[in-house]
């Protein structure tokens, strides 16, 4: 019998994690099997007895998407820096009777800017918009990436002064709100971690903040050309991406953690990608 892997979340039906596992497993020459599992919202309890009882099948591995990564997170029995900082995970493990959870979403979105888009952050002016999960989880690897500063900036500026609070002396970090932003001049990468673009907004981020030569990010994936993304072009900024890379990049990370052996990621990106037009 394969190795039994699975995405759980709500809704699940739009997920690629199966598609993007299964073109991994044949690369690679893996025997497993991927599926969807659509978690119960309710009673309370419900997910953990749904994930127990994967693991009671024979399950070694799961990826946690929305809703699940906070209760994903309760119940682990280890996790990673990553996921202690973020507060959520988004892959477990099973080995021995424990539960193992990690967070690869920072990880996959460094390693899709450097990498794929051969943008490296060391000694560049990073910005980051929102102060929510995404943020979290992509704080310890953008420092890790050695900017020369990175700004986090958010409505609720508490919010964004806890944050970089939790990772104090682990690089040059600095939180502010938006209207801060008109004195602070041009970023290399500006990226946005807010949820505006799910729903069609804007976070209220001035043009100033672009730099022609740099790039601009967006977290969502799959949505053509964003607000942001319209407001990074409309700025001149010649490199413009959304998160499919990331997604296919952190999936990469949870295939090698799981596995063993890390996937050439060009080809699935290439197949999920939309034109941002």
């Amino acid at each position: 019998m394969s190795d039994q892997y699975a995405v759980i979340g709500n809704p699940i039906g739009h997920t690629k994690s199966p598609l993007i596992h299964g073109l991994f497993a044949e690369e690679t020459r893996q025997d497993l099997s991927y599926t969807a599992v659509e978690g119960p919202l309710e009673p309370q309890g419900a997910f953990a007895e749904t994930v127990r009882a994967f693991i009671a099948n024979g399950g070694k591995g799961m990826n946690v998407t929305a809703p699940f990564k906070l209760q994903a997170f309760a119940m682990a029995d280890e996790r990673s820096e990553r996921a202690e900082l973020a507060g959520a995970v988004n892959a477990m493990k099973f080995e021995g009777g424990r539960i193992i959870a990690e967070n690869f979403d920072g990880i996959g979105l460094v390693r899709d800017i450097e990498r794929n888009l051969g943008l490296p952050m060391a000694g560049k002016r990073v910005l980051m918009l929102g102060a929510g999960g995404a943020a979290r989880g992509a704080l310890l690897p953008f420092l890790a990436a050695g900017p020369a500063e990175m700004v986090i900036v958010n409505r609720d500026v508490e919010k964004a002064k806890a944050l970089a609070a939790t990772v104090g002396g682990r690089g040059a970090l600095l939180a502010c709100a938006y209207r801060d932003l008109e004195t602070m001049g041009r970023f290399d990468l500006v990226v946005n971690a807010t949820s505006a673009s799910l729903t069609g907004g804007l976070p209220p981020v001035p043009p100033s903040v672009f730099s022609p030569e740099g790039a601009a990010y967006e977290l969502a994936y799959g949505k053509r050309l964003t607000p942001f993304l319209r407001l990074a072009r409309n700025a001149g900024v010649r490199t413009i991406a959304d998160g499919v890379g990331m997604l296919v990049e952190q999936a990469a990370e949870a295939f090698d953690w799981w596995r063993g052996v890390r996937p050439e990621t060009r080809t699935v990106i290439n197949r999920l990608t939309v034109p941002l037009d």
